[in-house]
């Protein structure tokens, strides 16, 4: 109980909005996130930008996009995506790929030909790729093994680092079967899933797990507007800290 009131204490540190606190010291990296709804509902990259505030390494993070888009549509530039040219120009340390939510199981071939071709193409821009390991829908939660293994081959074979949401998920809804960690659509992240998939990005591609969570991630628009990403209660806060910290414990073992 003792240590659970010092990490309440902790966390009502934070200031309540979760506005941005630059640090001139720290290091900085620049992500680049490709995918689609997964990336960007609930404002993934954003979120990830302002929670990374809490270590000592600042992200910034940018997006290409679009809904249910696969690796293949991002390679080959349909749907009006420009990946390929993002890559090349945007000067990234790190690109994330995101394969379309089923696609490592409806079509396996398609994301392990797509990602051998991403990561060769990042790393000849000096960047390094991480693969965005997606979770089960919430109506199939069988299909989570397949998915964790199929990401975990690809990303081996191609010297891809894996960030293991899958598994993430998969954790929270063992510790937590109630856990509302979907939307209603049974597929799109809630707030609280996406303050675990953000934590567990954090940890990876810097290598601290945040230690405190913003209850309401903000950002600011050009005229100084706030605009609300997403808001937790304190319990979940802690339970999304908790469940990155011993996804990355213990997939890194």
């Amino acid at each position: 109980m003792k240590k659970l009131h010092l990490l309440l204490f902790g966390l009502l540190l934070v200031h309540i909005s979760g506005a941005q606190n630059p640090n001139t010291s720290k290091d900085t990296l620049k992500v680049l996130f490709v995918g689609n709804s997964y990336t960007y509902f609930n404002n993934l990259s954003h979120v990830v930008s302002v929670i990374s505030d809490s270590t000592s390494t600042k992200l910034i993070t940018k997006k290409s996009t679009a809904g249910g888009a696969s690796l293949h549509e991002h390679w080959n530039g349909l749907r009006g995506l420009e990946t390929k040219e993002l890559i090349t120009q945007g000067d990234f340390d790190v690109v994330v790929l995101q394969e379309h939510s089923m696609g490592a199981i409806s079509q396996p071939d398609s994301l392990r030909k797509y990602a051998s071709k991403f990561a060769d193409l990042i790393r000849s821009t000096g960047a390094k790729p991480y693969m965005f390991q997606v979770w089960a829908r919430e109506k199939v939660p069988q299909y989570i093994q397949e998915l964790n293994l199929e990401y975990e081959a690809v990303s081996k074979k191609n010297d891809i680092t894996l960030v293991p949401i899958g598994r993430g998920w998969d954790l929270a809804r063992k510790i937590r079967p109630t856990a509302p960690l979907f939307v209603e659509d049974g597929t799109h992240p809630s707030p609280l899933g996406t303050v675990i998939t953000a934590a567990i990005f954090i940890g990876v591609l810097t290598g601290e797990v945040p230690d405190k969570v913003y209850q309401a991630p903000t950002i600011y628009d050009q005229d100084g507007e706030s605009i609300e990403l997403v808001r937790l209660d304190w319990l979940d806060m802690i339970f999304a800290i908790k469940v990155a910290k011993e996804t990355i414990d213990t997939y890194w073992k």
